[in-house]
């Protein structure tokens, strides 16, 4: 009996660390559900040929006028002069090129938050990168967002460059 309830209470203690951690080890592709609908994050190999043309908003998860961060799905703190976005299915972290299609401007950036939850569009930035990209008066755009690489460290992949002729 006592064996049992150290096994359990060791078994306990380790759970209780691995959450302490910053919520991910790799990639974060779990399911997930808002306002009633799932989402099931894409895999590292489709994420890296990952390419699609859509509507941008910037979204700002800072309180107080920016004075008290926001925290995004991976546990990070962000701040409204931090260059970041949130996808919805795209695995956690990556770096995607966004481009506005409407003055051409481009940036890179991480992508280390879920969202937008809103039809019709595929990626929310933050209020600098908004400005970057020359739309945050307006509020939205259309926009190119192509994967460059999924994850950090060890973790890392880079999408593979196209030849001419294949």
């Amino acid at each position: 009996m006592r064996n049992l309830a150290l096994c359990l209470s060791s078994l306990l203690m380790v759970s209780v660390l691995v959450s302490c951690g910053n919520g991910y080890s790799g990639y974060m592709q779990r399911p997930y559900s808002i306002r009633g609908e799932s989402y099931q994050p894409m895999s590292v190999g489709s994420a890296l040929n990952y390419e699609e043309v859509g509507i941008a908003s910037w979204y700002d998860e800072s309180s107080y006028l920016g004075l008290k961060r926001g925290n995004t799905s991976l546990g990070e703190k962000v701040m409204p002069w931090h260059i970041s976005a949130a996808h919805k299915t795209l695995p956690l972290p990556c770096i995607v090129k966004v481009t506005n299609l409407e003055n051409g401007k481009s940036l890179k950036m991480r992508v280390n938050d879920r969202g937008p939850f809103i039809p019709l569009r595929i990626i929310d930035v933050t209020p600098r990168a908004a400005a970057k990209l020359g739309f945050k008066k307006d509020g939205l755009t259309e926009v190119n967002v192509k994967v460059l690489s999924v994850g950090d460290g060890k973790y890392k992949q880079k999408a593979r460059k196209s030849w001419l002729w294949w």
